[in-house]
């Protein structure tokens, strides 16, 4: 490896672990930007799912008795996730990715660009198990076709009013297992050479700290400070995807 293709490999890996220490999310939308500098596109995607569920890992630890507290809750989420694994994967036969992507960035822009703006956020108090599963299982459909497995349930936990260690506690584990799968599949198809494995040696040590440091700073965060970071996240978000994919 070469001295470029190493700063660029640390500097995303770092920046992807950070935000997912952070927000328990987005490690592909933001080390793509610099993978995709060095690596072909399935080696850029093969390393982010690796670095996803390594950092991941770290923000479960965080929050596990929040998941044990409500074990039902997050399954509501999970199971219908997995489900729609397989059917995204099959409908990238039939759909267009890049359009894909562009609708996902473009409801990303509308949710977050608008709540961002005000100054009430928006609150969902009641039970609502059906629409929970039928986010869990988009979410899934999104992560199989696009690695998209955190949008559609970003937005929505972020109109709920719960904790942030309980948002977490779905966002978190939802995240690494659906990513994780789409590992397995990924080393399946034989994504995994030696270079890319070389890849994820380098990355993953940077990941590992910057994750520690984005944890550091979702501890210290208010409740309602972290619903406000969420939503913000969306909207940034949106802007990286529909930048990567129109330029």
């Amino acid at each position: 490896m070469t001295p470029e293709q190493i700063a660029f490999v640390a500097a995303g890996a770092a920046a992807g672990g950070f935000i997912n220490g952070l927000a328990g999310f987005g490690t592909a939308l933001f080390a793509l930007g610099f993978f995709l500098n060095v690596m072909t596109p399935p080696q850029a995607v093969a390393v982010v799912v690796v670095l996803s569920v390594a950092s991941g890992l770290q923000g479960l630890w965080v929050v596990r008795q929040a998941i044990w507290d409500r074990p039902r809750r997050l399954m509501r989420f999970l199971l219908p996730g997995l489900v729609g694994i397989p059917l995204g994967v099959l409908a990238l036969w039939v759909i267009d990715a890049r359009t894909l992507k562009l609708v996902i960035a473009g409801f990303l822009l509308l949710y977050g660009g608008f709540f961002t703006l005000r100054r009430a956020l928006p609150r969902f108090e009641r039970p609502t198990p059906i629409m929970d599963s039928t986010v869990g299982f988009l979410g899934g459909v999104l992560g199989g076709a696009a690695s998209l497995s955190g949008a559609l349930p970003t937005m929505w936990c972020s109109m709920r009013p719960w904790p942030k260690a309980e948002t977490r506690a779905v966002l978190q584990p939802f995240n690494v297992v659906v990513l994780g799968v789409t590992a397995g599949l990924l080393a399946l198809r034989g994504v995994y050479d030696a270079q890319t494995l070389w890849f994820v040696v380098v990355a993953i040590p940077a990941t590992m700290i910057a994750a520690q440091v984005g944890l550091m700073v979702f501890k210290r965060l208010p409740d309602e400070l972290f619903r406000r970071l969420l939503i913000s996240m969306c909207l940034l978000s949106g802007i990286i995807l529909m930048a990567r994919e129109l330029l």
